[in-house]
């Protein structure tokens, strides 16, 4: 009768022997004593089970990987599952982004599995444990990322991972989806720069996310080289939240100088501002233009149409769950490490000429 393939596979020298044995060849009983932990300890972390201290698990972890062991990448021990991990899954921006990878999973026939970070950028201690435990054909992280033992584990389980719209860099050796951020800041400007407008006002996304840095870096360079001034009172810190465009955007319009146009870093800053608007008595466009940035759904049905900059939402989601099976089916080895998509400027009707 022949025995059934081990989890794992480990590198071996053809030259080692018992006497001499090669950090290569240790078994797994050598790996537990070298752990300070039983062999069945070992066989948890090796088979992914939850039940192992996250200390302990990466002690176990590192030496694995020290002495060669490999997971098989067998589609039979996988789950038919991809997981979407958001940093926050609250908005109609988190429906687009599920609807895409839906639409690859289901021509997959697999299923999606969500979670949230709580809004934190990197998930909790113990997520890497389940993750590991369902053993699922990949993982989207949207807006977030993985700390190193996170991205060890999952490596050593021959789970792949991608990026979608990084919060910060998320090195070159990790798969990434993104969109042109910064072209979309300078065309969202540009635009109301060509209608006029000299004092243009913006709601930047978190400051600690790349997207939202690139976007207001876009706005600066559309009003540098129209020769404008950039006025730090003009930009207000904003987190995405329509409650904040509503916030923020009050400061803005009650200013004795306000602006009269502004530059929301995301839809629903913009319809927030828009709240701003109504309560202050300013009419949109006549007193002041807006432009959003995602287009998302909604944004052709406020009244006026909002003008935004569309980022290709269901199509980025797409691309990462495309990725990552590829990633599953390929061994690891990507054509290209990050992509971009473009943007685009969508016109519609609240945002028209400065007057005077």
């Amino acid at each position: 009768m022949t025995p059934p393939e081990p989890a794992e596979t480990r590198t071996t020298s053809p030259t080692s022997s018992t006497a001499g044995r090669s950090p290569q060849t240790a078994t797994l009983a050598e790996i537990a004593r070298e752990a300070g932990v039983s062999a069945p300890t070992v066989s948890k972390v090796l088979n992914g089970r939850a039940d192992v201290a996250p200390a302990t698990r990466a002690r176990v972890e590192g030496l694995l990987r020290a002495h060669g062991y490999r997971r098989r990448r067998a589609e039979a021990s996988r789950s038919p599952l991809i997981d979407l991990v958001f940093h926050e899954l609250e908005s109609a921006w988190a429906m687009e982004v599920i609807r895409g990878v839906e639409n690859v999973a289901r021509d997959a026939g697999l299923s999606v599995v969500l979670s949230e970070s709580a809004g934190r950028l990197t998930p909790g201690r113990t997520w890497a444990d389940q993750v590991a435990a369902r053993r699922p054909y990949g993982v989207i992280l949207v807006l977030s990322g993985l700390d190193e033992s996170q991205r060890a584990l999952l490596s050593s389980r021959s789970i792949p991972f991608v990026v979608m719209d990084p919060a910060g860099d998320p090195g070159a050796d990790v798969p990434s989806i993104g969109a042109t951020n910064w072209q979309g800041g300078l065309a969202a400007t540009r635009h109301l720069v060509e209608l006029g407008h000299r004092r243009i006002g913006a709601i930047t996304g978190p400051s600690r996310m790349m997207c939202s840095r690139a976007r207001i870096d876009g706005y600066r360079a559309a009003l540098e080289t129209a020769g404008l001034p950039v006025d730090p009172g003009l930009i207000m810190a904003g987190d995405f939240h329509h409650e904040t465009g509503y916030r923020q955007g009050l400061a803005l319009l009650r200013r004795p100088d306000r602006p009269t146009a502004v530059f929301a870093g995301n839809d629903l800053q913009a319809l927030g501002l828009y709240e701003a608007a109504r309560e202050l008595g300013l009419r949109i466009p006549e007193d002041l233009s807006v432009v959003g940035f995602d287009d998302l759904p909604v944004a052709p049905w406020v009244g006026p149409p909002l003008t935004t900059v569309r980022q290709p939402l269901t199509e980025m989601a797409e691309a990462a769950a495309k990725l990552v099976l590829d990633l599953g089916r390929d061994g690891g080895s990507p054509a290209a490490t990050r992509v971009e998509l473009a943007t685009s400027l969508v016109v519609r009707s609240s945002t028209a000429e400065a007057e005077g």
